[in-house]
């Protein structure tokens, strides 16, 4: 498969990964092509955004590296989101669509409160919908501070063998 490019002409994602965008809470995680940062969303505070560095708009174009790397990355997100916000669930979903045509592919990585579901009267799918409907995203200053609380998270824990990951897979910031 061809390698995509960094910076796609006019892709959220990309653009707020190179930083053409304003991204509160800044990048929190970065591995094998991988980057972590709270979404720009409606979708409540804490909910992180996994997606890869370049340009890429289906999983079956992901690299080696990049695939490797998934499965333990969102794993080890999951587990600082929860240990941060201790939700009901987490729900972790694949987005990739802008427009109604294939966009930059992330992973939504969405603590779900019990006070958020009773709120919208909702889960699931449903639960995004209605959140989305409602438009409610949290401050900037709000984002900084949770980002500030889950960015050790991500760097701590890699190495271990309860994480799985060696030196290799180790999550910088």
């Amino acid at each position: 498969m061809p390698r995509m490019t960094l910076a796609h002409e006019g892709c959220l994602a990309c653009d707020l990964a190179s930083g053409r965008r304003p991204l509160p809470g800044g990048r929190l995680a970065e591995r094998s092509g991988w980057v972590v940062e709270h979404a720009v969303a409606p979708l409540g505070l804490g909910t992180l955004v996994v997606k890869p560095l370049r340009h890429v708009l289906h999983v079956a174009d992901l690299d080696d590296a990049e695939s490797a790397a998934l499965g333990p990355l969102l794993r080890h997100v999951s587990a600082a989101v929860t240990e941060v916000v201790r939700p009901e669930q987490v729900y972790v979903c694949l987005w990739s669509h802008a427009g109604g045509q294939p966009g930059h592919i992330h992973f939504v990585v969405q603590p779900v409160r019990r006070e958020d579901m009773e709120r919208f009267g909702a889960f699931g799918l449903s639960l995004q919908t209605a959140m989305f409907a409602a438009d409610q995203r949290p401050e900037p200053a709000e984002i900084e501070a949770f980002c500030t609380r889950v960015r050790p998270l991500l760097a701590a824990g890699t190495g271990s063998s309860q994480d799985g990951e060696g030196q290799d897979g180790e999550i910088s910031s």
